[in-house]
């Protein structure tokens, strides 16, 4: 399977702050960044990892999984979600999740890399892939039949690796997945894409997104991201505005703004595990930074967090 157990285990209360990323790394002889199993056969072949005891990890490609039968209950960013039957679950790079044993929990189970899929098809998809979308999904009725029997036939094509020429077999595993990904976009909760605006985010703003999903934990400077996107910070700053009105400095710290009140609200970590998560040098400086955002200090905040039950 995908996923690499040579990662050490965490341990303490610094160890639980530190999520570890996981790259993509399919059984050989997969091709390409995709890959396609089901819930029971991944559980059934990790019989030991990495839900027993489950932890937290994240991913550089995306999770997509249909429930078919039973119910499947996931934590995506610290929050357990809970998919029904005609759900879909989609965790998005970046995003820190762990696995809960599936009970009774069968589907299809998808996963990808971002750069499968066409650039012309991306653009169309990017609110459906962005990290703020749901990570449950539920369906149009009228669209459920279908995705669901499309997930089937792109597991069926995926089995049937040797059967036909190699690129002509990713080839239709490259199509089924974009026709359902372009179907699921329809589903409620997803903005539509503004085809009139062009490239819409553009194509190094959009490599910034990527990037600060994977990268806010330990990357703070505009330079850093400059440097890993291979061009000046003058120009990854101009697209940023661009497209958002913001500077690049300002995107960083409200991604780990975000990422700081769902850890100390929602997932209850102490300041001090969010401090070390989330770079900071010490917790001071975290505190420093978080009651400038908010006018709050980390434990103020947690406990509004815990009397309004959000």
């Amino acid at each position: 399977m995908m996923v690499d157990k040579r990662h050490p285990r965490p341990s303490g209360q610094a160890g639980s702050a530190a999520v570890p990323l996981y790259g993509f790394q399919p059984p050989v002889g997969t091709p390409y960044g995709l890959e396609v199993s089901t819930v029971e056969d991944f559980f059934a072949q990790h019989d030991d990892w990495p839900w027993n005891p489950p932890r937290p990890g994240r991913a550089t490609f995306h999770y997509l999984i249909l429930v078919t039968e039973g119910e499947l209950r996931h934590d995506v960013d610290h929050v357990t979600r809970t998919v029904a039957p005609g759900q879909w679950l989609w965790v998005r790079p970046g995003h820190a999740q762990c696995w809960h044993p599936p009970g009774a929990a069968r589907g299809p189970f998808i996963l990808f890399e971002p750069d499968v899929l066409r650039s012309d098809i991306a653009r169309l998809l990017a609110p459906l892939t962005t990290h703020e979308a749901p990570a449950v999904l539920s369906p149009h009725p009228g669209d459920a039949a279908w995705l669901q029997q499309t997930a089937l036939q792109l597991l069926d094509e995926h089995r049937a690796l040797g059967r036909r020429p190699l690129d002509i077999h990713h080839a239709l595993r490259r199509s089924l997945l974009e026709s359902l990904l372009l179907r699921l976009a329809n589903a409620p909760g997803i903005t539509p894409t503004d085809t009139s605006a062009g490239t819409g985010r553009g194509d190094t703003y959009g490599r910034f997104v990527d990037a600060l999903e994977l990268h806010f934990r330990e990357l703070h400077r505009a330079a850093d991201y400059a440097e890993l996107l291979g061009c000046s910070v003058r120009t990854l700053s101009r697209a940023a505005r661009d497209v958002t009105g913001k500077g690049v400095r300002e995107l960083i710290d409200e991604r780990r703004l975000l990422e700081a009140r769902r850890l100390l609200g929602g997932a209850r970590w102490v300041a001090q595990a969010v401090s070390v998560h989330l770079g900071f040098s010490d917790p001071a400086n975290f505190g420093r930074f978080f009651r400038g955002h908010t006018g709050l200090t980390p434990a103020a905040f947690a406990a509004g967090e815990g009397r309004t039950g959000t």
